[in-house]
């Protein structure tokens, strides 16, 4: 079944459909055009989302960092990020491959289908024709008949009237012949036209019209199938980024399975561990036994527990590390970092000590490396001239040994500060410098080098560690001091002191602020050197 014969008096209802179905196309293309603002809309406050709760370069180095919970967290975010992309990428593809491809295709059918329309516009227009024609035609057969009629009836009265002569009767019968050949001629000439609007009219009702509805029946079905493609193009946009999609959630999962609270603890202790040791029993003191008055009197300034540090806070429990006071502002109570990492608690300036060692040890390394080298070429040069002058290598040679004695600096020092924290399993690194064959010499300046023997080239660049250090004892102290405020020692790696308090010190302050001291019961730490009064010994 087809609309030509179907359908073959239904123009209006056809153009009707026909535009209705353009219209559901571009409704269709509006639609998808809204999808896809929604999900660039989406895609881009997941990304905005991402980068608010991601950390900052200068972030990355903060402790929290190094746990579990936070590594995977920002593992979410990452797949999060992913996941936009693909939100991104379903819009782009629905623009590219529905919007814009429907559109085009639109553009072209109503082309189309404007010339069906024309074409039968054209044909009614020419059947319209024919039967104006096949009807003036006919008038005209009328018209004249009706004459010849009238001019017959004129002569039969003419030819009866004996009034009449002979020449008028004459003239009526000629007349009325003439009348009825122009009637005749009409009369075929309405026939004839009669035939040819007949004619026409099957052509048009037959084979013009439902030739035109059945191209507009194609086209119809066409936009159909091409619409009908487009719904599947919306569902198989997303399904073609579905495993994608689904490997950035399996990430999520990922990150929350990689979580493990047992690690995340461990790095707590390994980031704050402070390396004191725990306050020992307080001695009991028997004023009943008439001990020296001076020393009563020493004895009546130190803290005899846990309630004497409390001061005027007796009412809160007791903690080692409590919250700061808040007379006690930021800047005050935090110490200047120092380049010794002095600041810092025994445990966690140890760690920072030894991560230093290990970076300067690996720059080492690299100008070591670099020195053999330049060695190594300085020697292809002298023994092949044409190869390259051994003297443009005399101011990296020269660079290289500063460099590389200004690291061997750095390392003794910092060694020296580790050794001085109470390190363990401390490498102890080797002296290096190199000559033009490879072997450990010093360069001078110009590229020359000593006669000084040293270690083979393959010698190892630092000793094994040394596990045999024997243990450290108290450092003596080198003064006293007493305090002139309360000082809660909240921060970590501080002590806690009473006004009037008297404290031995065992560090003097280095110019950060702070003065390490010593209780009678060997408890250790540092104070604010502002709150107290120091006299060192002489």
């Amino acid at each position: 079944m087809d609309w030509g014969s179907e359908l073959w008096d239904q123009y209006d209802i056809i153009e009707k459909h026909t535009q209705s179905g353009l219209e559901l196309v571009e409704k269709y293309v509006k639609f998808v055009k809204e999808r896809t603002e929604i999900e660039q809309n989406y895609a881009k406050q997941l990304r905005n989302l991402s980068k608010k709760y991601n950390i900052k370069r200068s972030s990355k180095d903060e402790p929290e960092c190094r746990l579990s919970s936070y590594q995977s967290f920002l593992d979410i975010l990452n797949e999060m990020n992913d996941y936009a992309g693909q939100r991104e990428l379903i819009a782009e593809n629905m623009m590219m491959n529905i919007c814009i491809d429907l559109t085009k295709y639109l553009q072209d059918i109503k082309q189309e289908r404007k010339m069906y329309l024309i074409e039968a516009k054209k044909a009614q227009q020419s059947l319209e024709s024919t039967y104006k024609q096949l009807d003036s035609s006919k008038k005209r057969f009328e018209r004249e008949w009706r004459e010849a009629e009238r001019a017959a009836q004129y002569a039969e009265k003419t030819d009866q009237d004996i009034n009449a002569t002979k020449a008028d009767v004459e003239k009526a019968k000629q007349q009325a012949h003439m009348r009825a050949h122009v009637a005749e001629e009409c009369k075929n000439d309405y026939a004839a036209q009669l035939q040819k609007y007949n004619k026409e009219q099957n052509q048009f009702y037959y084979i013009d019209m439902p030739l035109i509805f059945n191209k507009l029946q194609d086209l119809d079905e066409k936009r159909v199938r091409k619409l009908a493609q487009g719904y599947i193009l919306f569902s198989d946009t997303e399904k073609h980024v579905m495993p994608i999609i689904g490997k950035c959630l399996e990430g999520v999962t990922k990150a929350g399975t990689n979580v493990n609270e047992r690690n995340d603890s461990m790095v707590v202790i390994e980031q704050n561990k402070s390396g004191f040791d725990r306050p020992g029993d307080l001695e009991f003191e028997d004023y009943s036994q008439g001990i020296n008055r001076a020393s009563s009197d020493s004895s009546l300034s130190t803290p005899k527990g846990p309630m004497d540090l409390l001061g005027k806070n007796r009412s809160k429990n007791f903690w080692l590390f409590s919250k700061r006071s808040k007379k006690f502002t930021p800047e005050r109570m935090m110490p200047t970092v120092t380049e010794d990492f002095g600041h810092l608690p025994p445990e966690q300036r140890r760690k920072r000590l030894q991560q230093k060692l290990e970076e300067i040890f690996k720059e080492l390394q690299k100008e070591v490396d670099q020195s053999e080298a330049l060695g190594k070429m300085k020697d292809v040069y002298e023994k092949n001239p044409q190869m390259g002058d051994p003297a443009s290598l005399a101011s990296q040679i020269s660079q290289t040994s500063q460099n590389i004695e200004r690291l061997r600096a750095e390392l003794n020092k910092y060694e020296t500060w580790l050794t001085e924290a109470g390190g363990r399993d401390t490498p102890r690194y080797k002296s290096h410098t190199f000559n033009n064959n490879g072997a450990h010499d010093v360069h001078s300046p110009d590229g020359a080098h000593s006669d000084e023997s040293t270690p083979d080239a393959s010698q190892a660049i630092y000793a094994e560690f040394d596990d045999d250090f024997e243990d450290e004892e108290l450092t003596a102290p080198i003064g006293s001091c007493t305090a002139m405020y309360n000082f809660p020692g909240a921060s970590e790696g501080t002590i806690s002191m009473q006004e009037g308090e008297v404290l031995a010190v065992v560090e003097e302050d280095k110019g950060d602020g702070w003065t390490r001291v010593r209780r009678n019961n060997g408890d250790e730490g540092y104070i604010p050197t502002s709150y107290v009064t120091i006299t060192l010994n002489k």
